[in-house]
């Protein structure tokens, strides 16, 4: 192949790649020789590939044999929840606006932004438009507060470390504040933003867990302010927001 005479081309890792590939479900369980065969590559290196992969957990060794863990999963799940997330949650948000009568979105976090993924719009709210790659600071937003009230303490402080834009005269930006917040909200399950983003916006977001248990995603409804109450988003709008969280990750468990 004509990758495999390129200088970049990392001939250690194709081999260890192979020897994963040796694995299938007709050959769950391999000796060395067999691994060694069935990779073509000596008995030598595969000794030293399968004991890595022993070490870092995707491998397990039962007397003469070997086997692939499930954490072998890990490799592909990144790419398939990707690849597969916009497509699992659009439904379930034509299904919810449909329902509340009100825009819905689902993003996700890139470093201190949300990312939208998904949007049904039933009106304009905003004075931007907001599409499918559309970004927001994480911090002014529904979405975002509940994405980073989800992270590791590290990453939510790494986050909170840098400077926090004020968009409007209700953004919080003081960090020792929205850390604040952001315990609340992981106790509650649930965050609503009232124009902090921008004036007379009003948002309610959840989280959607992967099938391992991790937040992949939020999806929110927004609503006007001077339209809708607070106090129809919290009896109306949250139970069918999380009723929508809880169906889409039955489906996303299935993956």
């Amino acid at each position: 192949m004509a990758e495999e005479t390129s200088r970049d081309f990392v001939q250690s890792l194709a081999r260890g790649l192979s020897v994963i590939r040796a694995f299938d479900a007709e050959h769950a369980s391999l000796t060395l020789s067999e691994v060694a065969q069935r990779a073509d590559i000596t008995r030598a290196a595969a000794r030293r590939f399968l004991h890595t992969l022993v070490a870092l957990g995707y491998v397990r060794e039962s007397g003469r044999d070997f086997a692939l863990t499930p954490r072998v999963l890990e490799l592909g799940y990144s790419y398939l929840s990707a690849l597969s997330l916009p497509e699992v949650v659009h439904p379930h948000l034509e299904r919810l606006s449909h329902l509340v009568d009100e825009s819905v979105s689902a993003a996700v976090l890139d470093g201190s932004d949300i990312v939208y993924v998904s949007r049904v719009p039933t009106r304009r709210i905003m004075s931007v438009g907001i599409t499918i790659g559309t970004r927001f600071p994480a911090h002014a937003t529904s979405m975002g507060r509940v994405l980073l009230a989800h992270l590791p303490a590290p990453e939510r402080d790494a986050v909170l470390a840098q400077p926090l834009a004020t968009l409007t005269v209700r953004t919080v930006a003081d960090p020792r504040v929205l850390a604040e917040h952001l315990d609340r909200i992981r106790d509650a399950g649930y965050a609503i933003v009232d124009g902090e983003l921008e004036e007379g916006v009003r948002s309610v977001a959840a989280p959607v867990r992967g099938r391992g248990g991790q937040v992949v995603a939020a999806i929110n409804v927004s609503t006007s302010s001077s339209r809708v109450g607070l106090d129809r988003v919290t009896d109306e709008h949250l139970p069918a927001l999380l009723d929508a969280t809880r169906a889409i990750e039955r489906e996303l468990a299935l993956l």
